[in-house]
């Protein structure tokens, strides 16, 4: 008679189906789910790829300027999650100049555009060679008869400089016109470098070239006062002067505004929207309220009656660039913008390998006429700088015209590679110059020494394992890199004396890192003209006997990733590169970043892969 199996034998097998079946079912959900994000993403691809309704216009309204973030010749690189993903505070940061530019320019000869209004709430700044650039087209839309309008809560000293050249300015009762002057400051390092025994080495030629002074001093040398004073006062001038005649106010008006700002502000109780009214910086005061029924009734309402009939300057240039008749013939465009680094390097930095490839590409290009660079960089590398003046030197061999526009800042490095050119154009206002090199080499064998770490060892000759951050530099050393200091700059000095007709003695005596404006650099010979963005187009059409052509943006080509992600965001997606140190530093906060920078940024230069570690930059170069 067979036996019952016991309880225990049986208990195991329905616990084990019993997890096996609720694995099944989370399996099953995880499938299911994973699937639907499956669908989901490609319905959202398709939908995406679908031709997208082109933007309408009214037959009559406003053009609305809003830029965002700081005016950019180029956009910089941004991580492609943080494109898909909409990372609205980095997409929105930059504005290209020359968006805003033709969208005016447009404008101007359009008649269903009677109004422009600049929203600039949200404008961080750019420099005053940019601000110029796009009041330059300001003043040709006005020249129309057509009318701006300024509106925003506060206005900053940038903000305000596009507002002065509008036909009114409205201000809320609550804001401010803050104006303020243009300064220079930097910290200085020498007394800390001391105390934590860190031993800069410092090599350099010229009077002027004051990139070094925060690891040698405890503050601004004469020289570097004088120079920085000299600039910084022409700029100013010209801010100042700009504003006076465009509000019709009399000579030293914003100079009195702000050196007697808390005497007017007592007089007005402390209402600084007041004050701004008073002294005619503004015309109106008016709430958000107020301002939108004042533009409705001067432009008129949009479709839902709560605005005013508008098209944002994207939509415009989408609407207008799309009807546009291609032509065979191009003029390149090539933005050159940021720190000079050798090798490949994404948008916002210059590599040399990335832009000297660039330039080969156009050369093979036989719808390409004439290249214009536009340079915004206060230089980097010098072995980078040569890397791409070589091949502006071939793209001119192979018979295309180049001609420089100088943007915001084109100085050391930033005006090395201009020597290869057949004209430069700088605008008034834009800090050039700065022709000197230096190099910076720091040990740590002091700090080290403290912390009971000691170095040693042998070598087969006497600079074998001389260039180290925990060895004492050895004089010889010493003496070889400032020897590769002075030769670099004599080879600069002959650059620049080529291309300027000239010789290098002469050049010495405007040289040494000294740094000029636009308007002086063109009184010395430095430049050929003074003009912005669209002359340098002009004059590069007329070097290739152009009458009709594009303007063609020469880029990085973009990854299929970097392609589908465009499709997808809707929006300009830099090529690739690597991520540089001043795009971490400014994921700092604000409070640290001000501090950090001013000593990361100049150190980052000894990562740069400069063959030599001897660099052609300027610091203090930075548009104010």
């Amino acid at each position: 008679m067979p036996r019952d199996k016991p309880m225990s034998d049986s208990s195991p097998g329905l616990f084990r189906r019993l997890l096996s079946g609720v694995w099944n079912l989370i399996s099953w959900i995880r499938t299911s789910i994973a699937n639907l994000l499956f669908v989901a993403i490609l319905v959202l691809i398709v939908i995406t790829l679908l031709p997208q309704e082109a933007p309408q216009l009214a037959e009559k309204g406003a053009l609305r300027l809003a830029p965002s973030g700081v005016l950019v010749d180029q956009r910089s690189y941004i991580e492609p999650l943080q494109q898909l993903l909409g990372d609205s505070q980095r997409l929105d940061s930059e504005t290209l100049v020359r968006d805003l530019v033709n969208a005016i320019n447009y404008a101007a000869k359009d008649k269903r555009i009677t109004t422009l209004v600049l929203e600039l709430d949200h404008l961080a700044g750019g420099g005053i060679s940019k601000l110029e650039e796009i009041g330059i087209a300001l003043t040709t839309f006005k020249a129309t008869g057509k009318s701006i309008i300024a509106v925003s809560d506060s206005y900053s000293q940038e903000q305000y400089y596009l507002a002065s050249y509008a036909n009114e300015i409205y201000l809320h009762p609550m804001g401010t016109v803050a104006l303020t002057g243009y300064g220079a400051y930097r910290n200085y390092f020498k007394s800390a470098l001391e105390k934590l025994a860190v031993n800069f080495h410092v090599f350099r030629v010229g009077q002027y070239k004051d990139f070094v002074e925060p690891y040698t001093r405890n503050g601004m040398s004469d020289a570097s006062r004088e120079h920085n004073t000299q600039w910084l006062n022409e700029l100013w001038g010209v801010y100042t002067s700009r504003i006076e005649t465009l509000r019709n106010l009399p000579k030293g008006a914003v100079n009195d505004y702000i050196n007697n700002l808390d005497a007017g502000l007592k007089q007005e109780q402390g209402n600084s929207a007041q004050l701004a009214l008073k002294t005619g910086l503004v015309d109106q005061l008016k709430t958000r309220l107020e301002m939108r029924r004042e533009l409705i009734a001067k432009i008129g309402a949009d479709e839902e009656g709560n605005n005013y009939q508008a098209v944002s300057f994207k939509d415009y240039l989408t609407l207008i660039e799309s009807k546009k008749a291609p032509h065979k013939d191009q003029v390149g465009l090539l933005v050159a913008q940021g720190t000079i680094i050798d090798g490949e390097q994404p948008s916002g930095n210059i590599g040399g390998d990335t832009l000297a490839k660039l330039l080969r590409d156009a050369r093979n290009n036989t719808n390409m006429k004439a290249l214009v660079l536009r340079v915004d960089s206060g230089g980097g590398s010098a072995f980078a700088s040569e890397v791409i003046r070589e091949e502006l030197a071939a793209t001119q061999m192979a018979g295309i015209p180049v001609v420089v526009s100088m943007g915001s800042v084109a100085a050391s490095g930033g005006y090395w590679i201009t020597t290869a050119a057949d004209e430069v154009w700088a605008t008034p206002t834009t800090i050039t110059g700065s022709i000197g090199v230096f190099g910076l080499f720091p040990t740590l064998e002091k700090s080290l020494d403290k912390l009971g770490v000691h170095t040693d060892g042998v070598g087969t000759t006497e600079l074998a394992g001389a260039i180290r951050p925990d060895r004492a530099l050895p004089p010889q050393a010493q003496s070889v890199i400032q020897q590769s200091v002075e030769d670099i700059y004599n080879r600069f000095l002959g650059l620049v004396a080529e291309a300027r007709a000239s010789t290098p003695e002469k050049i010495h005596t405007i040289a040494q890192g000294r740094v000029w404006t636009g308007s002086m650099a063109k009184n010395l010979g430095l430049v050929d003209e003074l003009g912005y963005l669209n002359d340098a187009i002009a004059a590069a059409a007329r070097h290739a006997g152009l009458e009709q052509y594009d303007i063609t943006l020469i880029k990085k080509p973009l990854t299929p990733k970097e392609q589908l992600l465009k499709e997808l965001t809707g929006g300009s997606v830099a090529a690739s590169g690597q991520v540089s140190t001043h795009a971490l530093v400014n994921l700092l906060p604000a409070g640290l970043k001000q501090w950090v920078a001013p000593l990361i940024e100049p150190l980052s230069l000894m990562w740069t892969k400069d063959p030599r570690h001897i660099y052609a930059q300027c610091l203090i170069c930075t548009a104010p």
